[in-house]
C-alpha cells in the first residue's frame, strides 16, 4: 500500500521515556498498560498536554486526584525528568528515512517536555513538520487530532504510516483510516520500515 508520509510518535519510539513506571508506582498500578490507559484518560493530563492549564494547576490536580504522598513541586520535579533524550540510533533512522519519504511527528507532549528535554533542539531540527498536542489543543487518541494531521499534510489517510508505542493510539489511528503499527524503540521502528520497503 502506498505510503506518502511516516508519522512518528516520540516518547517510547524515538525518545526514551522513563516515567511510566514511576507514575504507576505513585498510583499503585503495577500493569503498564493500565498505567497508560489511566494516563491518557486523565482529566489533568488531557488538559495539560493540550495546553489548557499551567504546570502548577496540572501538578496540584494530579496530587489531589490520586492523593499522592508528595507535594506538587516534588511531582513536577519527577515529571520534568521523564524524557531521557533520543534513543541511540533514533536520529540516524529518521534522517535516513527522510531521504526517501516525508517524515513528521505526532506527540502528546507539553511545553515543559518539548522545550526543556536534553535533545529538544535536535528533535526540532529532525522534524520541521510536527504535530504537538500542547500547540494544537488536540490530543491522542481523540479522532480529531488524526483528522487534523491528514488535513495539514493534504494526503489520503490511508497513505500515512504511524508508529506509536501505545496500542490505544495505534487503534485510534487505524480507525481514522491510517496504517499504524505499534513499535517500541528505534530497532522495532527500523524493522517495521524495512518490512514496508522504506529503508534497506
Amino acid at each position: 500500500m502506498r505510503i506518502d508520509c511516516v508519522v512518528f510518535d516520540l516518547g517510547g519510539v524515538l525518545v526514551e521515556l522513563g516515567g511510566v513506571r514511576d507514575f504507576g508506582d505513585l498510583i499503585g498500578e503495577p500493569d503498564d498498560e493500565q498505567v497508560w490507559a489511566r494516563w491518557l484518560s486523565n482529566r489533568w493530563v488531557r488538559d495539560y498536554e493540550r495546553g489548557w492549564c499551567s504546570s502548577d494547576t496540572f501538578a496540584r490536580g494530579m496530587v489531589e486526584q490520586y492523593q499522592l504522598e508528595t507535594t506538587a513541586d516534588e511531582f513536577m520535579e519527577q515529571f520534568r525528568a521523564w524524557p531521557k533524550g533520543l534513543f541511540d540510533g533514533a536520529h540516524e533512522l529518521v534522517e535516513t528515512l527522510a531521504c526517501s519519504v516525508q517524515v513528521a511527528c505526532l506527540s502528546n507532549t507539553n511545553e515543559l517536555h518539548w522545550s526543556r528535554q536534553s535533545d529538544a533542539l535536535r528533535l526540532a531540527e529532525l522534524f520541521p513538520t510536527r504535530f504537538l498536542s500542547h500547540e494544537l489543543g488536540l490530543i491522542k487518541p481523540d479522532r480529531e487530532i488524526y483528522e487534523h494531521v491528514v488535513d495539514q499534510l493534504d494526503v489520503a489517510a490511508s497513505s500515512l504510516l504511524f508508529l506509536d508505542d501505545n496500542q490505544l493510539n495505534v487503534d485510534a489511528a487505524r480507525e481514522a483510516g491510517w496504517q499504524a503499527v505499534r513499535v517500541q524503540g528505534p530497532e522495532q521502528a527500523r524493522e517495521c520500515l524495512q518490512e514496508h520497503g522504506l529503508i534497506e
